[in-house]
């Protein structure tokens, strides 16, 4: 469970696919990080580049910070994994709110599924899931409320979220 204090606003960081500010960094209580998307008014081609631009900077070769002892790690691991060298790239969450002019959040979480799911990194190199704002302040986050992109229609508790390989 995150409360105010833990959100952190993020900075550019400069992939292959451009730019990418996540819409924040959300520390969990179990240690690792997670990027967090909210979206209200992104069209589907935008929130897939996005997507897209998280799977290039999964992929961004080591920034050379090494040394004899450890071998170079690229920025997300420097930045996100802490310490511990085995820990998967972070959790990508995207929260669908109400917007004017807009599907239902519903409606929206559902599309996105069919289109990420096409995505070549999702399911196996990134963990992708889904909620909606209504679902997540009713239940609140570590309930059955995310829904994982590739992985059919249950709702999983964000412990339960598979990890990326």
């Amino acid at each position: 469970m995150a409360d105010h204090a833990d959100w952190q606003v993020e900075v550019a960081h400069p992939t292959p696919a451009g730019n990418l500010v996540p819409d924040a960094v959300v520390l969990l209580n179990n240690g690792p990080s997670a990027f967090v998307e909210i979206d209200r008014t992104m069209s589907y081609a935008r929130l897939l580049a996005k997507l897209e631009r998280y799977d290039a900077y999964r992929n961004a070769p080591p920034s050379g910070r090494g040394n004899a002892a450890r071998a170079p790690r690229s920025h997300w691991q420097e930045t996100y994994a802490g310490p511990s060298l085995d820990r998967p790239f972070p959790p990508v969450l995207f929260v669908f709110a109400p917007a004017p002019r807009r599907a239902a959040p519903d409606t929206r979480e559902a599309a996105f599924h069919d289109r990420a799911r096409r995505l070549h990194g999702v399911n196996y190199r990134m963990t992708v899931a889904t909620t909606t704002l209504h679902r997540l302040t009713r239940e609140g986050a570590e309930r059955r409320v995310w829904r994982v992109v590739g992985h059919g229609e249950d709702r999983r508790a964000l412990a339960a979220l598979p990890k990326a390989r």
